[in-house]
């Protein structure tokens, strides 16, 4: 396991955490679950029959003896956890709608999140985006001042380390969505060790391009810088005069950012999704996530393609996470 995970462990191992995990019967999840217990370094929650979860880790051949197992059929606080859902959606579900609704497993974990019974949720192994997301938005929701979540990759290589976003969530974010996006990105890396030196990507550099697509960047800057003035931010650049210092020597001499860019906000989903899978591939970059950020409290979202040892990692971030 990498510096990066082993700092996360060492970081979260004695703040007993508990991560909710709905979707108890996968044997990825098992077996990350039964490993981070095991070890001691968070509680994990599974959900679902008790007699079918021990029967199915039996079958896989993994203990959870250590993991924590929430059936949401004999869950002694549902009848309190319809009430505040109700309350929460603000009447746009009626009470017994609700009873169905939680007894999805997506709903019904993030239902334990919001209530203070789980520090964060891991879906998505077998879920989409979308109902893992779509629980967390309507009864989590986004922090205050923020509209919108998003989804970032840690880009790991040796010592390195920097933060992309938006590659997972937002197709084509405005200026506010961007500024938000770099706000919490900030925030994000620090999380991981990175010292958040925003670049504000485009293909141009500092005017060397006029058009709609560079306005709404440079407009992010600004109200990026608003929001938080404490921010080492700047824009807009292409990518080579964030990270290399002789190009940003000649496009941008006066810019706070000399080739030592750290978090990279890309304008679109396209070229963000484009450009991680361009340096994990070509770069030999570890694309960690993606991290879901801008929500009150963490949920995280697996890839259907996902490995235990994925799991094991989203699970040490969201747990992390839910220290900021």
């Amino acid at each position: 396991m990498s510096q990066l995970f082993n700092q996360l462990r060492e970081k979260i191992a004695s703040k007993n955490k508990s991560i909710v995990f709905p979707e108890g019967m996968d044997e990825r999840i098992l077996t990350a679950a039964s490993q981070l217990g095991a070890a001691g370094i968070l509680t994990p929650i599974l959900i679902g029959s008790k007699a079918e979860l021990k029967q199915r880790a039996e079958e896989v051949g993994v203990d959870i003896s250590s993991c924590k197992l929430i059936d949401p059929r004999d869950f002694t606080e549902f009848d309190l956890m319809v009430e505040t859902f109700v309350d929460r959606r603000k009447g746009k579900v009626s009470k017994e709608d609700a009873v169905d609704v939680l007894l999805d497993e997506n709903y019904f974990g993030t239902m334990l999140v919001y209530m203070n019974q789980a520090d964060g949720l891991v879906s998505g192994a077998a879920h989409s985006t979308a109902d893992t997301v779509r629980p967390a938005l309507q009864i989590i929701k986004t922090k205050e001042g923020t509209k919108k979540t998003s989804g970032v990759f840690i880009m790991v290589r040796d010592e390195e380390k920097y933060v992309f976003a938006d590659c997972a969530i937002n197709i084509s974010p405005d200026s506010q969505d961007l500024a938000e996006i770099a706000v919490e990105s900030a925030v994000t890396g620090q999380l991981f060790d990175v010292d958040p030196r925003i670049a504000m990507l485009s293909f141009s550099t500092k005017g060397s391009a006029k058009s709609e697509e560079t306005e709404k960047v440079v407009e992010a800057m600004r109200i990026a810088k608003e929001k938080n003035p404490s921010l080492v931010i700047d824009g807009e650049f292409q990518f080579d005069a964030a990270f290399v210092p002789s190009v940003a020597k000649k496009k941008a001499p006066d810019s706070a950012l000399q080739g030592d860019a750290t978090v990279f906000i890309f304008p679109s989903l396209e070229a963000g999704n484009i450009g991680y899978k361009i340096a994990q591939r070509l770069g030999g970059f570890e694309a960690v996530g993606p991290v879901l950020q801008g929500l009150n409290k963490p949920v995280n979202d697996l890839s259907r393609g996902c490995s235990a040892d994925d799991v094991y990692k989203l699970a040490l971030i969201t747990a992390a996470q839910s220290e900021v």
